[in-house]
């Protein structure tokens, strides 16, 4: 596939997620430049109420109307609601929506009876779905016995021509194939798709002997093709002519495009709109090793790829351009470096040798048979033949007959595939040949040449920018990412391409963004440019001047560097802004832009002409900085320079960049000048632009991928198919790995006996030993051999019978039962006496689940862990981290995440475990946010180690003191080292001795006491060293302790002794890296960034760990795999654990063209579970309370809550002021507003914003902390206008203060809050809440409270949505509150809690009764609890009459409400002042008149002291 360069992109609309947002007006909601609908239309409310589908939807929207079929409704349907509208989108999407296909196509679909406009309503349905990205093949599933009939009717009607069937319904129908083919997980979809392309096929090749050659080459193809023909003879001619019907298809189908292709007149859009869908059709079955396998050849021999170069389309560049994109990638694809039909990938050298076999064949026959016209082909070196000139210069020789005899040698077809008795002309014999003999283009050189930073053509061009969104209409010259690639390098490239092009589209909105605000217009003199505004990312350039231009390497054409410097002037930027200019650093990426204004530019932008046209933006160049430039001209450094310096440079209005520039877009720079003249480019710049950090990464990202193309890559080989997508989907897991971990320490996992054997259900806990009263923390569990393995064992052995028989008889000897674990125990160690010497241990009673994921973990393969909100997906990823670490301690784990957040609590919590501080290493920015005082950096690390070093000699110099021993030997580790072989050791074996020596009836406590030699060493122990030993033993275990403790000191002091060698830290960090950390932890930003830095030094892992795997793209998950180089040809790699959520949020990619059609969203994790790899699934969720978690149970399996939900009182409690704990609450428009949107894509609601302010502010004066409250909203504009007001409302006010967060629910993905406000915004369409991953989110983000202010009208009738808002509108849509009630003092249970607590107290007083013949004078203690639940429950009761429930009919009612609270709690407040006061004046006074009384007294009596001092 040739390197992408001006794909159709789409502008990204949405907030967070980048998922297209809806318009706002009706039925041009959505559309484009072009007129057409955008991919995101939702019908709005008045849509589906006033629109004419909205009554044919009567037929089958109501239970009992569906069930009564009329074939007239669908003829309605068709002609006048689709036909007539040219299939409009709107009636599309409006059908969808009302579910036509689930309660009335499908449900009504008869075989062989239903007519032709059913089938076709069918099909537009599906794919109708499939642009909406709902699921689409579900349906099928309730009547899967009449889609073979169904998708038969369709392949036939994709042959058929009539008037139902014209060339726009062909390419629906195409569509669907295509939809189809990309769908080939569903097996009822895989077992009809994949007849069409198999081996049968190939009996429409030109010639038998084509079909031998095959043959010849892969004879267990022959045995196949044999076994086909006796299975096609046996079938009667009903079935024989529909697999001749079948196998013929593809052939038929393509002689059908080329009749069309080759009629094509100028601009006749229905057929070059069904020739570029049918290209996208060939492309997919191309891309898949499964479609690809046959069909290559057969699409070789039907001379696709010839026919369409010298087609009319490919060279009208008018309208031919996609297409001519699309045959690029199909002529890529045709020759791609693989063995259809071994599936292996072919090595440059390979492609080689079967290129030079090619033309050797060529000499042959040209040597034979034209020895005349071909003699110096025939003659001369291969290099020399193979390029299409030199092939051309040779083939002129030929007459037309003799190139059709060569054509024939070489079985080439020679006739027309639409016409067999028409020869084709000279022209198509000769590009036939061209293609079959000329050098494949290297892509790896391609890709070396291009620019890694866009241009403005690769920016602006207008195929990138002519719709706004991707409408599904036409197809892209984009790579797809689906279930499967063919080879690793197709896998990169596809990625590099996709995540080029993203960057690109991103880059270009923040130009946009910034040239906008910077206003440029004409400058006083003619030729120049001013700027009337300003922007905080782009300055104008005050000075350009070129620095370096370095000769080329050797063998390279282009400059080896260049670097210019780029000053720009900051005085009229705030401090905050100039900081944030000063944040740039080395290898931070900027942009320089030409902008030359002309005098239409004071018109607004309109869209009409483009973008760069409009504002004179002529050049756009990326470059990287090398350094800043300080006021001496020399490169500076804002940490490490002079602080005079420092302070001269900030004082100073100008700011200098120097900065490298892109080698090979500068070679293309100047040929380009050479050849058409003009001002050299970097002469022109006049503006310098820079980006965020975290949204700038894309050049070292795209560097690393296009590194892994030119490098060996090694994936390891038991992941290498699952990884593509091909062969057994198991295939990868542990138990079909012979390296199974049979036998596993669980160390702390398991808390108890009874832990363990629960974790386990349906198998026996047996005792090693047979004693199972011994087993206690920890554990060691043998597990049973995997029937698999078992078997290809037995299968290796001879004499299975024997060998079986022999097995079985003693089986009770040394096999192991297959319902059975074999448990052993052992004692912990005493590693000393100190607090520090304790382990950490784990207190999470982790459920079966999470333990089988923990197991699974253990264990070597691939691991897929799916984590439901709330069930602790952190803590299983801890405890196999921890696990690894303990029974592999050689091994090497690396830790990966999404975003620093959630790789900071995976590191406080595996901190928090039995893990040496020593061995953790956190790499990249963020690391300052770890809830630890320790630093965990690398540079962190070296200091700590440093620290901990002159630490450690200090102990050692102690420890010589107190043996009495002189000498320096705390000077270095070294001395250290002597001090312990020569002191130390031989003090504890002489010791060890004397015990021995003794007879066991003299070994005591106190003789150990007497003997130990380090008890001086050990006197500041927090105990004393043997004060607990009962017996002889203890006392040689606390010994053996201390000993421990010691040799841990000198084995630390071994560890650092290197960095006494090592001087530099940078030598020092990598030294920790490489050799001393066991746990590294990383984001996968980072270590796309730094991959080249690491491979280099020697990074060696065994292990990688990633979370949010589900919100990583793929190929960003991939790269950190690929960290280290291979060993003897070998990754080393063991285990990869990927823990995610495919049911939440999908990584972010903002354009929606790459989003949808590309389908770059889908992450790799998603892509697995998509191919049936084995996963766990989580099954118990311990963060929200049970019925609130019900709103999104139904996404998953079999989600259950954690007895935590059930036992701690918080979650039995209602929420104070609150009747409900979640309710949808209903918000009419506010002062007769909905949604608005002040700029486009920007929606707000400001009737929701001042709802959820009030409800906060509400909660607030309750009492509830606002730490715990956190608002959420599904769109930017409503997340900026919520701020807004709470500026207004709450910011000034420090008994409002802000909540915890004010995000968007993208944002705001794997976090949690304890109450939660969640506004929904939209009125007139539902949005990108449609898509359930985002309800998902947005339901399981709180745990005590949630409320949902939102449209009922609008959401209620979502079908998406259903399950989620049938719970929520059970409860009224009203807020309702609970007066008299504060935070947190309620007593109130919670109803579903209540309930059940009247049925435990219910059977507890039955229990009661049955106890009552027992003694009367003993109490039950169930007795006990059933008074006190009376007494609670009564006391409930009181406070529950003294409260009242308050409805809240509207946003002005609740903000009154919020009011009157305030101006109570403040005349309250004013009451308790002067009260508070007026108490003061009457006690002075009496303290004043009793102490003079007092005074008047002698010694006064006990009892007026203690008067005196109570009155005091």
């Amino acid at each position: 596939m040739p390197p992408m360069k001006t794909p159709e992109s789409v502008d990204n609309v949405n907030g967070d997620q980048q998922q297209p947002q809806t318009g706002d007006q009706g039925q041009d909601q959505g559309k484009n430049q072009s007129g057409g609908y955008a991919g995101s239309y939702r019908p709005t409310v008045k849509d589906m109420q006033s629109d004419s589908v909205a009554e044919l939807a009567e037929a089958w929207a109501k239970p009992e109307a569906a069930n009564n079929y009329d074939a007239e409704v669908i003829m309605r349907v068709y002609q006048d609601e689709l036909v007539k509208t040219g299939f409009s989108i709107p009636k599309l999407t409006l059908l969808e929506v009302s579910q036509y296909l689930e309660k009335y196509l499908w449900r009504h679909y008869e075989p062989g009876q239903s007519p032709t406009i059913h089938v076709l309503s069918i099909v537009l349905m599906v794919n109708e779905k499939f642009r909406s990205r709902v699921e689409a093949w579900g349906t099928f599933e309730e009547s899967p016995e009449h889609f073979p009939a169904f998708f038969e009717e369709v392949l036939r009607l994709c042959l058929q021509d009539s008037e139902e069937v014209d060339l726009r319904m062909k390419r629906y129908l195409l569509l669907f194939m295509i939809n189809c083919f990309q769908s080939l997980e569903n097996a009822l979809i895989r077992s009809e798709c994949m007849r069409l392309v198999s081996l049968s096929t190939w009996h429409s090749l030109v010639s038998s002997a084509k079909r031998e050659a095959e043959f010849k080459e892969y004879p267990q193809l022959l045995k196949f093709w044999k076994h086909l023909e006796k299975k096609f003879d046996a079938m009667d001619s009903t079935q024989q002519q529909k697999a001749v019907f079948e196998r013929s298809w593809l052939s038929e189908m393509m002689k059908g495009f080329v009749r069309i292709l080759e009629t094509i007149e100028d601009d006749e859009q229905d057929k070059i709109a069904y020739c570029e869908r049918f290209m996208e059709f060939l492309i997919d079955l191309e891309a898949q090793l499964p479609t690809r396998r046959y069909f290559n050849t057969l699409i070789e021999d039907h001379q696709i790829v010839a026919i369409c170069k010298l087609s009319k389309l490919t060279s009208n560049k008018k309208v031919g351009t996609l297409f001519s994109q699309l045959l690029d990638i199909l002529a890529f694809y045709t020759g791609f470096e693989i063995n259809s039909h071994t599936g292996l990938a072919l090595t440059k050298e390979e492609m080689t040798e079967i290129h030079a076999a090619k033309l050797t064949k060529l000499q042959r026959i040209a040597f034979s048979y034209f020895k005349d016209e071909l003699i110096d082909l025939a003659m001369t070196n291969l290099r020399a033949i193979e390029s299409r000139q030199s092939l051309t210069k040779h083939f002129d020789n030929l007459t037309q007959e003799q190139l059709v005899q060569l054509c024939q040698l070489l079985h080439i077809r020679t006739s027309k595939i639409t016409d067999p008795s028409a020869e084709h002309l000279r022209q198509m014999l000769l590009e036939l040949l061209l293609l079959q003999f000329e050098k494949r283009h290297s892509q790896i050189e391609q890709i070396n040449a291009l620019p890694l930073y866009p241009d403005e053509n690769a920016l602006f061009e207008d195929a990138a920018v002519k719709e706004e969104m991707y409408n599904a209409d036409r197809p892209l010259a984009l790579p797809k990412l689906n279930l499967q690639f063919l080879t690793l390098h197709d896998y990169l490239l596809r990625n590099f391409n996709l995540f080029r092009l993203e960057s690109n589209y991103e880059i270009r909105q923040d130009i946009e963004d910034a040239v906008t605000r910077l206003g440029p217009r004409p400058g006083p003199t003619e030729g120049t440019t001013a700027f009337s505004g300003w922007s905080r990312v782009a300055a104008p350039i005050s000075h350009f001047k070129m620095v370096e231009l370095a000769k080329p390497n050797l063998g390279e054409d282009r400059l080896s560097l260049i670097t210019a410097d780029v000053t720009f002037n900051v005085r009229k930027y705030t401090d905050a802004i100039q900081a944030e200019w000063e944040a740039i650093r080395e290898h931070d990426i900027l942009f320089l832009l030409t902008i030359e204004a002309h005098d239409d530019i004071d018109e607004s932008w309109d869209g009409k002409v483009s973008f760069r046209k409009h504002y004179g933006l002529k050049y756009v160049r990326g470059c990287e900085v090398v350094s800043v430039i300080g006021p001496n001209g020399r490169p500076f450094d804002y940490k490490k320079s002079d602080p005079q310096m420092i302070q001269d440079h900030r004082t100073g209005n100008t700011r200098t960049f120097r900065v490298a520039l892109d080698a090979n877009q500068h070679k293309i720079d100047q040929e380009n000048t050479k050849k058409n003249g003009g001002a050299d480019v970097y002469q022109t710049f006049n503006i310098v632009l820079r980006r965020k950090p975290q949204e700038n990464n894309f050049k070292p990202v795209l560097e690393t991928i296009r590194d892994l193309m030119q490098s060996d890559l090694m994936v390891p080989e038991w992941l290498h198919d699952v990884f593509l997508g091909y062969g057994n989907p198991n295939s990868a897991h542990y138990s079909q790995l012979q390296r199974q971990v049979r036998e596993i320490d669980f160390r702390d996992t398991f808390l108890d006996l009874d832990h363990l054997k629960a974790s386990f259900p349906g198998m026996t806990v047996k005792a090693k030993d047979g004693d199972e009263s011994a087993l206690s923390v920890p554990f060691v569990v043998k597990f049973p051999e995997a029937p698999d393995a078992a078997a290809a064992g037995s299968k290796k052995k001879k004499g299975g019978e024997k060998v079986a028989k022999k097995g079985k008889e003693s089986k009770g000897q040394d096999e192991q039962a297959q319902d059975e674990l074999i448990v052993n125990t052992y004692k912990t160690p005493n590693m000393g006496p100190y607090p520090e010497d304790i382990p950490n241990k784990n207190q999470v009673r982790f459920t079966p689940t999470q333990v089988e994921a923990i197991k699974a973990g253990t264990n070597p393969g691939l691991t897929l862990v799916v984590g439901p909100p709330g069930t602790g997906k952190t803590d299983v990823a801890v405890q196999i981290i921890a696990n690894l670490y303990n029974n592999f301690p050689n091994q090497h784990t690396l830790l990966v995440t999404h975003s620093n957040q959630a790789l900071n609590q995976l590191f406080e919590k595996i901190i928090a475990l039995d893990v040496d501080e020593r061995h953790l290493l956190r790499l990249g920015h963020g690391e300052e946010e770890l809830n630890t005082e320790l630093s965990f950096s690398k540079y962190g690390r070296v200091t700590s180690f440093l620290e901990k070093r002159v630490n450690l000699l200090a102990e050692v110099d102690r420890l010589a003191l107190s043996l009495e021993i002189g000498g320096e030997h705390g000077s270095t580790c070294e001395t250290a080292g002597y001090f312990n072989s020569y002191h130390v050791i031989p003090m504890w074996k002489e010791f060890e001795r004397k015990i021995n020596n003794k007879e066991e009836s003299d070994r005591s406590v106190e003789l150990v006491k007497e003997l130990f030699p380090f008890k001086v060493y050990f006197s500041n122990a927090p105990t004393p060293l043997f004060e607990d030993c009962q017996t002889f033993e203890d006392a040689m275990e606390a010994a053996l302790g201390c000993f421990r403790h010691l040799g841990k000191l000198f084995e630390q002091l071994e560890e650092v002794s290197a960095f006494e060698l090592l001087r530099t830290s940078y030598d020092r960090a990598n030294y920790l890296l490489t050799k001393e950390a066991k746990i590294i932890a990383m984001t996968c930003t980072h270590a796309a960034l730094k991959r080249r830095e690491l491979v280099n030094l020697g990074f060696k892992y065994d292990n990688i760990v990633m979370e949010e795997a589900a919100q990583i793209l793929e190929v960003e998950t991939f790269i950190p795999m690929l960290l280290q180089e291979p060993e003897d040809g070998v990754n080393r790699l063991k285990r990869v654990i990927l823990i995610g959520d495919h049911n939440q949020l999908p990584p972010v990619v903002k354009n929606t063209a790459f989003q949808q059609y590309g389908n770059m969203e889908q992450s790799m994790f998603t892509r697995f579970v998509r191919l049936g790899v084995p996963t766990v699934e989580l099954d118990a969720q311990g963060r929200a309370r049970s019925d609130m978690a019900d709103l999104y149970k139904w996404r998953y399996k079999s989600l259950g809550d954690l007895p935590n939900i059930s036992e701690r009182a918080e979650f039995k409690f209602a929420n104070p002021g609150f009747v409900y704990d979640y309710q949808f609450v209903n918000v009419d428009n506010y002062k007769t507003r909905g949604e608005t949107a002040p700029r486009p894509h920007f929606i707000q609601n400001l009737g929701e914003a001042e709802y959820v302010v009030a409800v906060y502010q509400y909660m607030r004066l309750l009492g509830y902390p606002a730490e715990k409250i956190t608002i959420l909203t599904t769109y930017n504009g409503q997340k900026d206008l919520i701020r807004d007001v709470l500026n207004q409302r709450c910011s000034w006010n420090p008994i409002f203060g802000r909540p915890a967060r004010v995000t968007t629910v993208d944002k705001y993905q794997g976090q949690q809050n304890d109450y939660v406000l969640l506004s929904l915004v939209r009125t007139k369409a539902v949005g990108h809440v449609r898509d359930v991953r985002r309800l998902v989110v947005a339901l399981s983000r709180a745990r005590l409270g949630l409320y949902i202010f939102g449209r009922q009208k609008l959401f209620q009738n979502c079908h998406e949505l259903e399950p989620a808002f049938k719970r929520l509108l059970q409860r009224p849509t009203k807020l309702q509150l609970k007066t008299g009630e504060m935070y947190p003092n309620t007593t109130r249970l919670i109803d579903g809690i209540r309930e059940e607590g009247a049925a435990e107290a219910e059977a507890e007083a039955q229990e009661e009764e049955d106890a009552g013949k027992k003694k009367k004078g003993k109490k039950s203690k169930k007795g006990a609890k059933k008074d006190e639940a009376a007494a609670k429950e009564q006391e409930a009761s009181v406070k529950a009459a003294e409260s009242k429930e308050y409805e809240i009919e509207s946003v002005d009612q609740i903000g009154e409400y919020v009011y009157g609270m305030m101006k109570e709690q403040q005349q309250f407040a004013l009451q308790q002042q002067q009260a508070y006061l007026m108490s003061l004046q009457p006690l002075t006074e009496n303290a004043d008149t009793e102490m003079g009384e007092s005074s008047n007294t002698a010694a006064g009596t006990e009892k007026s002291d203690k008067d005196m001092d109570v009155d005091q």
